[in-house]
């Protein structure tokens, strides 16, 4: 199966997994519709890569519907935008565990009921590796990721034909990163590769690539694939 002639929504398009996953999808022939908050971020991505940019808030049910309003009956839906807020379980503010919710599981929910995707179409979660190997002071992105891997698998029965799947990666170095101060990230991620079996921390392609196959293999949903470098069997 190819992208070729299908119409494909990413949603967080703008930078990290969304904006590879986007790339990809147009160089295999794609129309190709890219989403997200900032209109500022969106706009010259969308130039760059002669793409359609819909500005999109998955944390409105007007937005999200306005968003799938515009662009009618879609082949494949990809959903990386997430706004994470997490702190130590005792202390984290509510505000901010709720809006985790809010943007990750809620946003997921708004995409998947208002997205018409044809049939043999598919719907793609990115989730995270936090949801089977916590760690301290991130309770609410490991919970926020779980529901969403179990969303996917329940989703993938209740939206049949559609398929529906979850990609979750490991230690990603993309943009999210860069408000850490610089030598702080590279430590950060010099560590982390160090004890992966692979040697690095992932990219924002090694995720699209995945995603991509899941868009293109008519014989997968209600999958979790874990893309970590190993982490979890390190």
């Amino acid at each position: 199966m190819t992208l070729a002639g299908k119409k494909v929504v990413v949603i967080g398009g703008s930078s990290g997994i969304g904006l590879a996953t986007a790339e990809l999808a147009k160089k295999e022939g794609a129309d190709v519709i890219i989403a997200s908050r900032s209109a500022a971020k969106l706009d010259p991505v969308a130039e760059r890569l002669k793409v359609t940019a819909i500005p999109t808030d998955v944390t409105s049910d007007q937005s999200v519907a306005d968003l799938f309003r515009r662009t009618g009956p879609v082949d494949h839906v990809v959903l990386t935008a997430a706004q994470l807020r997490t702190g130590p379980f005792k202390t984290v503010a509510m505000d901010d565990v709720r809006a985790t919710m809010e943007g990750k599981f809620w946003g997921a929910w708004r995409v998947a009921r208002e997205a018409e995707i044809r049939p043999g179409g598919s719907l793609t979660l990115v989730t995270g590796f936090l949801s089977v190997r916590p760690r301290p002071n991130s309770a609410i992105i490991s919970a926020a990721n779980g529901a969403l891997e179990s969303l996917a698998r329940a989703l993938a029965l209740e939206l049949a034909p559609v398929r529906v799947n979850a990609v979750s990666p490991g230690v990603i170095d993309t943009p999210i990163r860069a408000a850490m101060p610089e030598a702080a990230r590279k430590e950060m991620l010099a560590k982390t590769a160090a004890a992966l079996p692979v040697g690095r921390v992932g990219m924002a392609e090694d995720i699209a690539r995945q995603i991509g196959s899941f868009m293109s293999n008519g014989f997968a949903t209600g999958s979790i694939v874990y893309v970590d470098g190993g982490a979890l069997v390190n």
